[in-house]
């Protein structure tokens, strides 16, 4: 099976979900910014996935970085580049046998440029709706966890302890 990596237009999904659209309408769009990555660095968890999130160079020129705050690749482009061309560049040159890039867009003539690329493309409402399932599905795993606990008869070991405190964390943070 391929390896999958997920490269995400950052103000097309902004434009596209409802609650960053406001932020962004309200003249908020660095908390709107904020707030993407936030989410797909708790949707990075969930899935596991290579992800990038690529921002147009108009707000912030030319920075590229591995926050490690939020273990995702933030790209803002160069000053003459779109989020548009880094993405095509990009998808042309990691997609092989061994890798299946992804696009999130919503944008339809980046679409049929990524896909003469041999890269897939999901639009921004389908990776809402994918994060959301995922973070439900968290919640139902650590739920039968708990109701596990009180009827468990042997000693949890290490691991099963740690993914128990991690998906709790999960809870706590939302």
């Amino acid at each position: 099976m391929k390896k999958q990596l997920l490269l995400i237009d950052g103000y097309n999904v902004i434009g596209n979900w409802p609650e960053l659209n406001k932020l962004k309408l309200d003249n908020r769009l660095a908390d709107a910014r904020d707030e993407l990555i936030n989410i797909i660095s708790e949707y990075k968890k969930y899935r596991d996935l290579d992800m990038k999130i690529i921002f147009d160079a108009m707000y912030v020129p030319g920075l590229s970085k591995k926050d490690k705050k939020h273990n995702l690749d933030i790209v803002w482009t160069n000053k003459d580049e779109t989020a548009d061309s880094y993405i095509e560049a990009y998808a042309r040159q990691k997609q092989s046998r061994f890798v299946q890039v992804v696009v999130v867009t919503s944008d339809q003539a980046e679409q049929w440029t990524v896909f003469s690329a041999g890269a897939l493309r999901i639009s921004a409402r389908e990776l809402l709706r994918d994060v959301e399932r995922s973070k439900r599905e968290i919640k139902t795993q650590v739920r039968s966890y708990t109701n596990q606990l009180t009827g468990r008869r042997t000693p949890w070991s290490s691991d099963q302890l740690l993914r128990l405190e991690k998906l709790r964390d999960n809870l706590t943070n939302d």
